[in-house]
């Protein structure tokens, strides 16, 4: 895998660096993807013209809203659906301005982790940063997370550039304590499970959640807390509250008004892409967590083998 990240400044230097890569696969007869906010998609699509239909153009704002998505949902599912073709190309810019905090941790952590999960695969992801919107920390973030950058038409190794897994592990947590006043339980087996999706769906409730959401924020409780009980074999915390909207500053968004269901155990998790792998639920590589990165809005994971894990569900008030 080819992973550079695109450093552009106006619409200018965006389209410059962005339309000859997917011109040049095309042309090539590679598979060519785009996932970027609409209002990208919407410049490139005009400047593709015609051959915009050969490119498989996805919203990032509703396919990463959370990043834990995007490498499964979005770069595995179309690097596989396209394993027969040889090379791909692709372009995915998961960092914007009006990212929350919470969701940029994420975002970075997905940017490093792309660098394992893409590995030995024929692939080329181009990822766009918008160094005039974004703070100064996330374009050095980006050279990070990326072993190649390119710059006002030209193409450098990052000396900044750094093992995936110990950023994704520093990206992780520990994670903040909450301000807000919750509620906890302490589960075991074998009720445990069916006792957090009950606690989990009278808070949300209360807290004002639309019944669909709940449903979803439930299920998404209830297979952690399957995976605490059959792989610990030990009890569980479960953690409920409900955080009011934050405050903007700078380039990034106030987190917005949501439910907040925590799940902590003893266990260890040694595998830095879990719940990213594009399992189904006869895979046992994190099946559990990959279905909760699908039905929330945000998940978030730090596990230390020394402290145990801890998994912070966020589903919003209000759907985006």
């Amino acid at each position: 895998m080819v992973h550079p990240a695109l450093f552009y400044a106006d619409d200018q230097t965006y389209l410059a660096g962005t339309v000859p890569f997917l011109r040049e696969g095309l042309e090539a007869g590679e598979p060519v993807m785009m996932a970027a906010p609409p209002t990208k998609l919407d410049l490139v699509r005009q400047a593709l013209g015609p051959v915009a239909a050969e490119v498989g153009l996805h919203d990032m704002t509703l396919a990463g809203r959370n990043p834990g998505r995007i490498i499964a949902g979005v770069l595995r599912a179309f690097v596989d659906e396209h394993a027969h073709a040889g090379r791909v190309r692709i372009i995915g810019e998961p960092i914007w301005a009006g990212r929350s905090p919470q969701q940029y941790a994420a975002a970075v952590q997905h940017e490093a982790l792309i660098n394992v999960a893409l590995a030995d695969r024929p692939a080329t992801v181009l990822c766009p940063y918008d160094t005039t919107a974004l703070a100064p920390a996330v374009i050095a973030d980006a050279r990070r997370t990326h072993p190649v950058v390119v710059e006002r038409d030209t193409t450098t190794t990052s000396e900044r550039y750094a093992d995936p897994t110990d950023v994704a592990q520093w990206f992780s947590g520990p994670l903040a304590e909450p301000t807000e006043i919750g509620e906890t339980l302490v589960f075991s087996a074998p009720d445990g499970p069916r006792i957090v999706r009950h606690a989990v769906a009278e808070h949300a409730l209360r807290a004002g959640v639309d019944e669909d959401r709940v449903a979803d924020l439930c299920l998404a409780a209830y297979e952690v807390a399957v995976n605490t009980v059959v792989h610990t074999g030990r009890p569980g915390l479960l953690a409920l509250w409900t955080r009011e909207s934050g405050s903007a500053s700078g380039w990034e968004a106030a987190e917005p008004a949501a439910v907040v269901c925590e799940v902590q155990d003893s266990g260890w998790i040694a595998d830095p892409l879990v719940g990213r792998h594009p399992c189904g639920p006869a895979d046992g590589r994190g099946y559990g967590l990959r279905l909760a990165h699908q039905l929330c809005d945000l998940v978030q994971v730090h596990s230390d083998p020394s402290l145990g894990t801890t998994v912070r569900m966020t589903m919003h008030r209000d759907e985006p």
